[in-house]
């Protein structure tokens, strides 16, 4: 994915040979390795060709054998979730800067001198969307509440199903605007085409959005997973969320969560519940507005604006430019 989005912004990329080798079984451990040692070689003879100055890691195992040919090349190291993974443990070695989203991530690493905290970074076109802006875009009615559900670029399967289950409930208090995934979209889009008129009109659906900025400007509350982009998006925005962490995967997402929650900006629903406890909550948020007024102000409290232009100061000073 990131080599189609680097290559339609028009900048120049280079790929490198790279595997996971952390829960991927020995029959597939010999030759992820094998690629590893090709990655770094290859990144060898990049670091040769291209002469950086610093190196910007922001995670994955495919920064990996970068990071071994690089080691000598000063490195800043972006944490996007509260809690670092595998790989991002494996880089910390090799970062003269640790960038971090939370200030809760510095437990996570022994040497704290190295770390600076600056947020999440978010795309510019985000603040380009007004809550007038973006309530014109959808259409809305700015008397009932907007509820944004959104799963990630895939969806979420699970609160797909959770909201289909109670939509009509849902829709009777308020307005959704339902970003499912491609998975489920045909699935969702069959259901709403089943509802009375009135209700019809408050859904809105589709499978991917673009325009993410309006969505967020026009919610009143979002329910969503809670992945690392919940810590910047959703405090930019002020949006109190219903977080339902990825139960499949490690805990960065129930960290992430767990983190929002404890600020009294966010509440968690364990997604093996959904069935019994999305709707109760759901509904108590949105029929009080003094309660919602209170996690957007938690939420507010945490949004760091300026994150992308810290990270960028930090690669300019270790790469030896002035700054302004």
């Amino acid at each position: 994915m990131e080599e189609e989005l680097v290559k339609r912004a028009g900048i120049p990329y280079r790929s490198v040979p790279a595997a996971g080798v952390h829960g991927v079984g020995l029959r597939a451990l010999p030759g992820n390795l094998s690629k590893i040692v090709r990655g770094v070689f290859q990144s060898r003879r990049i670091l040769r060709e291209f002469k950086p100055d610093v190196l910007f890691f922001t995670g994955g195992y495919v920064a990996a054998p970068m990071a071994v040919a690089g080691h000598n090349i000063p490195a800043v190291l972006y944490v996007p979730d509260i809690e670092p993974g595998l790989a991002l443990n494996f880089l910390a070695r090799y970062a003269d800067i640790i960038t971090v989203t939370a200030p809760d991530s510095k437990k996570y690493f022994q040497r704290t001198e190295r770390i600076r905290l600056t947020g999440y970074p978010l795309r510019a076109d985000l603040g380009a969307w007004s809550r007038e802006k973006a309530t014109q875009h959808f259409g809305l009615d700015l008397s009932k509440p907007v509820l944004l559900v959104t799963g990630g670029s895939k969806g979420a399967r699970s609160i797909n199903i959770a909201v289909l289950n109670r939509l009509n409930d849902l829709l009777e208090a308020a307005q959704i605007i339902h970003i499912t995934g491609s998975l489920d979209f045909e699935t969702v889009k069959s259901t709403a085409e089943t509802m009375p008129a009135d209700l019809k009109a408050r859904y809105h659906i589709m499978p991917y959005l673009h325009e993410m900025g309006a969505a967020l400007a026009a919610a009143d509350l979002v329910l969503s997973r809670a992945g690392a982009s919940s810590l910047g998006e959703y405090p930019f925005f002020g949006l109190p969320a219903v977080l339902v962490p990825y139960p499949y995967a490690w805990r960065y997402q129930k960290v992430n969560a767990d983190y929002l929650a404890e600020h009294s900006a966010a509440v968690i629903l364990q997604d093996e519940l959904l069935a019994d406890t999305l709707f109760p909550v759901l509904n108590d948020l949105l029929q009080n507005e003094h309660k919602r007024e209170a996690m957007r102000t938690a939420m507010q409290k945490l949004s760091n604006p300026h994150a992308a232009d810290a990270i960028a100061s930090h690669i300019m000073e270790l790469a030896g430019v002035q700054t302004l």
